[in-house]
């Protein structure tokens, strides 16, 4: 009974927007810290942005099919196009969203651990508190910053393939077709440079998630 009425408690707090005090107060119930809660997040952020990275490929590899079409059902390889660029477009806005809630969490942890600062009578041991959260908050903004130039490079990837989807939707013949195919190469470098951008952030992910499991 108390289980579940906790898990009831959980599920209300996050309808309710997330992260506020009963929802911290329900996750220090089961063992759970704003510190821990935060690498849950960015966790959750890396793999996204990890599926985010497959799709956007998956993508590209669907409107590279599209543009050398050979013959066949040409509807049929448009409409797989069109999956593929909605599955994408879905991916990047789960990213933004988990960008969002590290951020908030970040923000909460950060006036919890200041304020705890503040309670300590030890002079050594609140300089030291100190500088810890000080680094802690540089490796932030900097796993951020990342996160966020990710999802700013990510956006006009998307708004592409969108604006070639409702292109080929209007035109679905082989001349429309011709016509993108220098756009397909231009487009193949772009997916590649954002890739590496992901690839970085997944890594300074790693990074940050390692500081704190070490602090």
């Amino acid at each position: 009974m108390r289980s579940s009425t906790l898990v009831t408690v959980l599920v209300a707090a996050v309808c309710l927007g997330g992260c506020s005090r009963v929802y911290y107060a329900s996750m220090k119930k089961i063992g759970k810290e704003k510190r821990d809660i935060l690498t849950s997040r960015i966790l959750d952020a890396k793999r996204d942005q990890e599926k985010a990275k497959e799709q956007i490929k998956t993508t590209m590899e669907a409107f590279q099919d599209l543009t050398g079409f050979q013959g066949g059902d040409l509807e049929k390889v448009y409409k797989k196009l069109n999956g593929e660029y909605e599955d994408a477009a879905d991916r990047a806005r789960q990213v933004s969203k988990r960008i969002d809630s590290i951020e908030q969490v970040s923000r909460d942890l950060f006036e919890e651990w200041k304020n705890e600062i503040a309670s300590v009578s030890d002079r050594e041991l609140k300089r030291q508190s100190r500088q810890m959260l000080a680094d802690t908050q540089k490796r932030q903004v900097v796993l951020v910053k990342k996160m966020r130039e990710v999802e700013a490079r990510m956006t006009p990837v998307i708004k592409a393939f969108h604006d070639k989807v409702i292109f080929l939707k209007h035109n679905l013949n082989a001349r429309a077709i011709a016509s993108l195919k220098k756009t397909s190469m231009e487009m193949d470098k772009e997916v590649d440079g954002l890739v590496r951008e992901i690839e970085e952030s997944v890594r300074e992910a790693d990074a940050f998630i390692a500081t704190l499991q070490t602090e």
